[in-house]
């Protein structure tokens, strides 16, 4: 069995070609996403995925052709015909064939599903390297499909062994590439609250430390990253990933931090039990 794809009502293989060449999502990078995975066969936080993606698509101003209910329909034949226990789906919804090439007609939804992303236990055990880099991203609430500065960095992370681009502007960090961003000072966590996609993860972290640490969120500063005790960034694909170096500098003694670890722990077992 292999992967398939959903588009626009039909199931191709995950490998057909089918889009046209005046879709926005093309000429004008006008488009977005979403991604999340199963644990134990089971979607995670589908609810929040879902409510989310239906945000930045009001957002966006484009309609989503599709229910929840019908959408969670897909997504279990998807699943089924790929024949893995799991599996990664990504969502995009993009302005769809343009005449004019500028006003939205009908959006085009496809779903992917594919599979699992390569997992780093070493970067989750002795943390990631994470290079700063002057920006924040347009419209930061909606998950756009415009990578453009990470796919731009690309070189030079490889060049340095950098993991992550870590967004900051005026003083004021808001999130990685791909991820978002915490802060232990002490016993209390802290994460930044502008300037960000609200990730799911993020959310699910926050709930779990709510019972062990006092938990802010606000304005973050590029100097307090630097002097932290611990920092550490969370996404559907890093879960708890310790940073122990922003640039040149160690973060607190260059290694991945107790908390950090704990709450990492924390989210491991909660996903091992999803769904049971």
């Amino acid at each position: 069995m292999a992967f398939h794809q959903y588009f626009n009502g039909e199931i191709f293989p995950v490998d057909s070609p089918l889009f046209k060449t005046n879709d926005l999502g093309l000429l004008r990078g006008y488009g977005l996403f979403d991604y999340f995975r199963t644990y134990n066969g089971i979607p995670f936080r589908w609810n929040d995925y879902w409510q989310r993606f239906e945000n930045s698509a009001r957002l966006l101003k484009l309609s989503l052709p599709v229910s929840q209910e019908e959408t969670a329909k897909m997504l279990a034949d998807l699943h089924a015909m790929c024949g893995e226990r799991e599996v990664a789906f990504r969502f995009v919804l993009t302005g769809g064939y343009a005449p004019d090439s500028v006003n939205v007609v009908q959006p085009n939804f496809l779903i992917r599903t594919e599979a699992l992303p390569q997992d780093n236990p070493a970067g989750r055990l002795k943390g990631i390297k994470v290079l700063p880099y002057e920006y924040v991203r347009d419209l930061p609430e909606i998950k756009t499909t415009n990578y453009m500065h990470m796919v731009l960095m690309a070189d030079e992370m490889k060049r340095t062994q950098a993991s992550d681009l870590l967004f900051h502007k005026n003083g004021e960090i808001s999130e990685l590439t791909r991820s978002n961003v915490f802060i232990f000072r002490e016993n209390k966590l802290i994460t930044s609250n502008r300037n960000i996609l609200n990730g799911i993860t993020r959310r699910v972290v926050m709930e779990l430390a709510a019972s062990y640490f006092e938990v802010e969120t606000r304005t973050v500063s590029y100097e307090e990253v630097l002097t932290a005790d611990e920092v550490f960034t969370t996404s559907t694909t890093k879960w708890v990933m310790p940073i122990v170096q922003i640039g040149d500098a160690a973060v607190g003694n260059g290694l991945a931090g107790k908390q950090t670890l704990f709450l990492q722990k924390l989210f491991e077992d909660l996903v091992a039990d999803w769904g049971k």
